[in-house]
């Protein structure tokens, strides 16, 4: 078996989304902007933010969100334990409702989404929360998406968004 790192798939020959459609991403940065006044807090949309990335297989935004969530505090270890949160007990009860919710829109089950789910994020989060965690994870997987498409590289906006201060290389 060859265990050698292979280089991950070139961004060369891929187009550039920013460049070829501002007048789209300006509108989309909008709502994010919106997102960050939301009713949901900064280290619940960090955690949401990293594990809709872990579950598209985002490296782009993955590595940017684990970046932002170090600059904003989070813990190392529960970064760590974020793709296993069920059955690690780092994780508060609104940040486990704000989890299943995440992973319930990220991977829409074909029955859509079940009244139990519902009900069990309905006991921690109010119905605007619900709703604005619902716009942010919307978001993120439309992030995901362009970055996984285009092949977006991997700590490319580090500088721009001055995520070297996480001090992750």
């Amino acid at each position: 078996m060859n265990t050698t790192n292979k280089a991950p798939p070139s961004a060369v020959n891929r187009a550039n989304y920013a460049e070829q459609s501002p007048e789209l991403l300006s509108k989309f940065v909008l709502v994010l902007g919106a997102i960050r006044n939301s009713a949901i807090e900064e280290s619940i949309r960090d955690l949401v933010a990293i594990r809709t990335s872990q579950m598209n297989g985002c490296t782009f935004c993955l590595d940017m969100h684990v970046k932002q969530a170090k600059i904003h505090g989070e813990r190392e270890l529960r970064l760590y334990h974020l793709a296993a949160w069920r059955d690690s007990t780092l994780f508060a009860p609104r940040e486990r409702a704000a989890l299943a919710w995440t992973e319930i829109l990220t991977k829409l089950p074909e029955q859509g989404v079940p009244d139990d789910i519902y009900d069990r994020v309905r006991s921690q989060l109010s119905e605007k929360e619900i709703s604005d965690l619902s716009f942010l994870v919307v978001v993120m997987n439309s992030w995901n998406r362009l970055n996984v498409g285009f092949r977006t590289i991997p700590g490319s906006a580090d500088a721009m968004y001055g995520l070297e201060k996480a001090s992750l290389s």
